[in-house]
């Protein structure tokens, strides 16, 4: 049977064309041979050619060009399960027989010959990565996608263990506590995941697609919520099942300890998170991080958020609509379960402190390590590790607890349905570089470079799931960067050029927005911090001589923010609550409840909307002085791993 191309999204989607010896043409006009109708498609965009054997995709020039598994390409030999994307349509190539209808018979003895022999280990790039998390694993997977046997990874994590011959995450009896966070994975970072990788995340009870598509959605797919301790147990079982490419070291990194390690490596991925001993070990190199541009009056601006973990029994429609409509709480939920997290005025931040009841004394276990404080059958909130009790859920008069209790009701949470609570402190600096080199090349040494990703690049403030989609963002970047500058010598500075560029552009792009999440501009025109908005509303209706009117005030100006909301989303969010279930819903606030929420003010779409940080314009295929050889390279697996066939020869590097 010949190879076809066939509709994977879009109008399409379904749909098979057989190629043939005669071109496969894609584009607006009524002759080409698959008629894309998208705008953003050229007339004449893009055909397949079957050349000497292969089937090779070229795009003729298109406004907005073709991408292949998310790079943009000028030429591509079409391997099986290549991805093609073009205006708003996303088709797969395959093939029924994989060595008779990508290769002719002389080439496939050629490439089988050179299959057989081992790769060279001299020309293997050796990676190290310092954290398992969702990014570290996620890098050390487009690594092993993107280079194959060409790439050695060792990935270190002191929340992992031994389970026989696997390696697994640590559980809360073993001293780890599991975030279980529900986060909103944007189609930008995740459609550049492997397909693979994407399979097994996106198992149709994994996640839902409570949030429309926006800003940060491609090919038309919207951002999906996950918990991510599915995403961390998915991932690292995937590396598990990698041994010959990706090896686990359930231990942390120590980087005086492995400095020798390191040393004869070429690379040192640092994705331990917002809190890395390796980055500060490793500070003189990457400089110091600027807090000025993150102050108010000279003073570093943090947040304290109160997480909770609850159960909504609100539709999603609601829950986003109530969400967007204010910036004292955010609900990021999986069929109604997640975290409810409270932004803290600076007053309440100090009523977060546990109480060792058998000592008598305060930690602030809960707010500096952050614990997590599960509901005990008694009803009180308990550090397993420490032992603590979380104290304002102890005092009947504790203001703060009371507001919780509002912010249960507001979301429709009954208080039985909030299972646990914990806190994060989070801020903000400006990194003056994310790649430096570490060791110098010697003799008997590479010369290692260090990169930042993740959180250890960019602590992004709490809405949902953005430190997680830059930190996939700089893992995209990173690894595409170093399959395609990896020729067997040492690494120069300027082979880190564009990743240097997209992750500056990601720490423009998610810190300028995160930064308006936290501040806002007062009608004197003067910067003040949300959260001391939220205090002077507090203030406020605390001085009320009419709170009853007041509140009725209140509640007419909210009900007409979330009207004008409700019908910007409604074409996007189908089944949003009427005037009378909103009205109804709020009626039961209090009049501080009320008057925060108010004050606190919307999301500011304008900020949050706008373009994106595209990776892809950084890894467009090389210009046009470019020689190519045909030279076959080994490969690890001639039938799909990836692996390029030619070996590109730079004109710098001829001459």
């Amino acid at each position: 049977m010949p190879p076809v191309i066939v509709g994977r999204d879009g109008p399409l989607s379904g749909q098979r064309f057989p190629i043939d010896d005669r071109p496969m043409t894609f584009g607006r006009r009524n002759d080409s041979r698959i008629v894309i109708a998208s705008v953003r498609a050229s007339r004449a965009h893009a055909e397949v050619r079957h050349e000497s054997g292969r089937y090779v995709l070229y795009d003729l020039g298109s406004r907005n060009g073709t991408l292949v598994n998310g790079v943009r390409v000028t030429r591509h030999d079409l391997q099986p399960g290549d991805v093609i994307a073009i205006g708003d349509e996303v088709f797969r190539f395959e093939a029924s027989d994989d060595v008779e209808t990508i290769m002719d018979p002389a080439l496939m003895r050629e490439i089988g010959r050179q299959a057989a022999r081992p790769v060279d280990p001299a020309q293997v790039l050796r990676v190290t990565i310092s954290g398992g998390g969702p990014v570290g694993l996620g890098f050390a997977l487009l690594l092993d996608h993107l280079m194959g046997d060409r790439v050695a990874v060792t990935v270190y994590d002191g929340r992992w263990m031994l389970d026989g011959d696997r390696v697994v995450w640590k559980g809360q009896e073993q001293g780890n506590i599991r975030r279980q966070q529900v986060v909103t994975v944007q189609s930008r970072q995740y459609l550049n995941l492997p397909e693979k990788v994407q399979a097994r995340l996106f198992s149709p009870d994994a996640y839902t697609e409570m949030w429309p598509a926006g800003p940060d959605s491609i090919r038309g797919r919207s951002p999906r919520n996950l918990r991510i301790s599915y995403i961390e147990d998915t991932l690292l079982a995937m590396a598990g099942e990698r041994p010959g490419r990706i090896r686990l070291v359930p231990e942390r990194f120590d980087p005086a300890e492995h400095q020798e390690a390191a040393a004869r490596d070429h690379v040192l991925a640092i994705c331990e998170g917002g809190r890395s001993r390796t980055r500060e070990h490793f500070a003189a190199k990457f400089g110091t991080a600027d807090t000025s541009i993150y102050s108010l009056d000279g003073h570093h601006l943090r947040d304290v958020v109160l997480g909770l973990r609850v159960k909504s029994e609100l539709p999603d429609p609601m829950t986003v609509l109530l969400t967007v409509a204010q910036n004292r709480f955010l609900l990021n939920a999986l069929r109604g379960e997640g975290f409810l997290n409270m932004r803290l005025t600076d007053a309440e931040a100090e009523e977060v402190i546990g109480i060792d009841p058998v000592r008598h004394v305060f930690e602030e276990c809960v707010a500096s390590s952050p614990c997590l404080m599960d509901r005990t059958e008694h009803g009180e909130f308990r550090c397993s590790t420490h032992s603590t009790l979380f104290l304002p859920a102890l005092v009947k008069g504790s203001k703060l607890w009371a507001r919780v209790m509002e912010g249960l009701r507001f979301f429709g949470v009954p208080e039985e349905n909030l299972s646990a609570v914990t806190a994060f402190r989070l801020d903000m600096v400006q990194r003056p570089r994310f790649t430096a080199q570490l060791y110098p090349p010697t003799s008997a040494t590479p010369g290692t470079y260090g990169f930042l990703l993740g959180d250890a690049a960019n602590a992004i403030h709490f809405w949902p799931g953005r430190g997680l989609n830059s930190g996939l963002g700089s893992a995209i970047s990173l690894a595409r960067t170093l399959s395609q500058s990896w020729q067997g010598r040492p690494f120069r500075d300027a082979d880190f050029i564009r990743h240097e560029a997209a992750m500056s552009m990601l720490q423009y792009r998610h810190k300028s927005r995160a930064w308006k999440a936290m501040v806002t501009t007062d009608g004197h025109g003067v910067t003040r911090a949300i959260k001391d908005e939220i205090a002077q509303g507090i203030e406020e209706a605390a001085a009320s001589p009419d709170p009853g009117a007041a509140k009725d005030a209140d509640l007419d100006v909210l009900m007409d923010r979330l009207r004008q909301i409700r019908d910007r989303l409604a074409t996007r969010i189908p089944g949003m609550p009427d005037d009378a279930r909103l009205r109804g819903h709020l009626r039961g606030m209090k009049a501080e409840t009320l008057r925060t929420l108010l004050i606190s003010g919307a999301w500011d779409t304008l900020v949050m909307g706008g373009e994106e940080v595209d990776i892809d314009i950084f890894y467009r295929q090389d210009p046009p002085d470019v020689l190519v050889s045909r030279t076959p390279v080994a490969v690890a697996d001639v039938a799909g791993e990836g692996q390029q066939l030619t070996k590109v020869i730079r004109r710098e590097q001829v001459t």
